[in-house]
């Protein structure tokens, strides 16, 4: 991946030489161009090296949301997690969830829809052989694999969708304040519900109030915290 000057090869060399800084730098300008989970993951341990833990585990999340089947970036989301002061469990899934955000993330958008078009016209293709050739064999392998790749392009628009729509709906933020108060009501003057540190976790409920944000814990505590407080993953 090339970014202007900038090249992945060129932040990986970076990091190898322990100049974590320019590596964090160089990441972060190539995310600018287009993510991928194997930037965010880099740029994780970057952060994690120079002891910013909070932008370590964010970037860890934001990995894992990309390519959340992925057992390098689990375990190190897991350990950066056990080094933050609130360490409320994230919500448990279904293995089977996991495994089905892993496949549809396995290609991106654009991935997935030149798969469909490479689909689409194999179909196109294997019909015609169905439809025209004599010999039987070659007519069976026409009618099954038109079918075979009609269902590739079915699942592949669907996961394209599917992909669109986890991202564009995705709640889960990182609290990137050392301490903050959680309001009952989002008011200045309202009783704490409770506190939470630097790291932590979060669901975004409410976007709606000037001013302030709703959340729910991994735990199900809810309320409510000034925006600027949190970064969504």
């Amino acid at each position: 991946m090339t970014v202007g000057a900038v090249t992945k090869d060129m932040a990986d060399a970076e990091y190898k030489k322990a100049n974590y800084q320019q590596a964090i730098k160089d990441y972060e300008e190539l995310l600018k161009h287009g993510v991928s989970p194997e930037l965010y993951y880099n740029l994780g341990n970057a952060y994690y090296k120079v002891d910013n833990i909070t932008r370590a585990l964010l970037n860890y999340e934001r990995a894992s949301m990309l390519d959340p089947g992925n057992k390098d970036i689990r375990f190190n989301l897991q350990f950066v997690r056990n080094k933050t002061i609130d360490k409320a469990a994230d919500d448990d899934e279904m293995f089977f969830v996991t495994w089905y955000k892993s496949v549809v993330n396995f290609e991106s958008v654009d991935g997935w829809a030149k798969i469909s078009v490479v689909s689409i016209i194999m179909a196109l293709l294997l019909l015609l052989v169905y439809l025209f050739c004599e010999k039987v064999s070659l007519r069976k392998v026409g009618f099954f694999g038109s079918l075979t790749f009609i269902g590739c392009f079915i699942l592949s628009i669907l996961f394209a969708y599917q992909q669109k729509y986890f991202f564009e709906n995705r709640c889960g933020a990182i609290v990137t304040s050392p301490v903050v108060n959680v309001k009952k009501t989002p008011s200045a003057g309202s009783a704490d519900e409770f506190i939470i540190h630097e790291g932590t976790k979060v669901y975004i409920t409410d976007r709606g109030m000037k001013g302030w944000t709703g959340i729910r814990l991994p735990d199900g505590r809810e309320g409510w915290i000034l925006k600027g407080k949190i970064e969504e993953i």
